[in-house]
């Protein structure tokens, strides 16, 4: 499966958050290139996914903007970006009695007319990104009642059958075990997108990601190639942890270990 959508440029620029009267992403630029897998890393509470729900138009900048091929996405109506940007969240759907199939249909809505029901060309992208998530034997299961990581292949599959060329996902590897993890993210890579990610685990990001972008305290503090900004020195002032960085001689990509007290 391909995304339908072309690749496109994702980019922050300056982009704040002032919620309660904190701030919590401080003028924060990024760009994400037409195909390219940009990391967005950083501790607990270092402004990631408020900064991801800018992107798609959840929460509302004090500051800046962000930029879809150059359109500002808080004036590109709804159902036309939900066509050129799909969003993997750490939300779930409420607890209604919803399938898996249906959760993942949603993902069709923008290509409907209010109250059109699924066609057989609907029902194929469903079914093709459930199996893409090794899902399909969950097709007809109440999605209240999987697993967090059945969860998370599913909305993923979702954001798959929207059939966009430009993702966001928040920690879409949260609750997936290794193997599902590593098929996540190859997945993202081999749709040819334009993709930004939030990760917790810097081996994966420096293993998929293109380049990573370090936030702390709601502010950018590095951004580059993983070789160029997974450092010692970073790692240990950002989270402050004790850590190696080798170059691992199959990949090539760093590898970090972190070491004990």
């Amino acid at each position: 499966m391909t995304a339908r959508g072309a690749p496109g440029t994702l980019e922050a620029e300056a982009v704040s958050v002032v919620l309660g009267g904190r701030t919590l992403v401080d003028r924060v630029s990024l760009v994400a290139a037409p195909s390219q897998v940009v990391g967005l890393i950083g501790p607990n509470g270092a402004g990631k996914s408020t900064l991801l729900r800018t992107f798609y138009r959840a929460l509302r900048p004090a500051s800046g903007r962000v930029l879809l091929d150059g359109d500002d996405v808080r004036r590109v109506p709804g159902r036309r970006l939900a066509r050129r940007l799909a969003a993997v969240l750490q939300e779930a759907p409420g607890d209604f009695e919803l399938t898996a199939y249906d959760v993942v249909a949603m993902g069709r809505t923008p290509y409907k007319r209010a109250f059109q029901g699924d066609d057989a060309a609907d029902r194929e992208i469903v079914l093709a990104a459930l199996a893409e998530l090794e899902a399909a034997d969950l097709a007809d299961a109440p999605f209240d009642r999987l697993s967090g990581g059945e969860k998370q292949r599913v909305l993923i599959a979702r954001a798959l059958a929207q059939r966009t060329g430009t993702l966001v996902l928040d920690e879409p590897t949260n609750h997936l075990d290794l193997r599902h993890q590593i098929d996540a993210l190859r997945l993202v890579r081999r749709l040819g997108a334009t993709a930004v990610i939030a990760l917790h685990d810097l081996n994966l990001a420096a293993a998929y990601c293109d380049r990573v972008h370090v936030l702390d305290g709601g502010r950018t503090v590095a951004a580059g190639t993983p070789a160029e900004v997974l450092t010692p020195d970073l790692l240990a002032a950002v989270y402050r942890v004790d850590a190696e960085v080798t170059e691992h001689p199959r990949t090539g990509v760093p590898q970090i270990t972190v070491l004990p007290e």
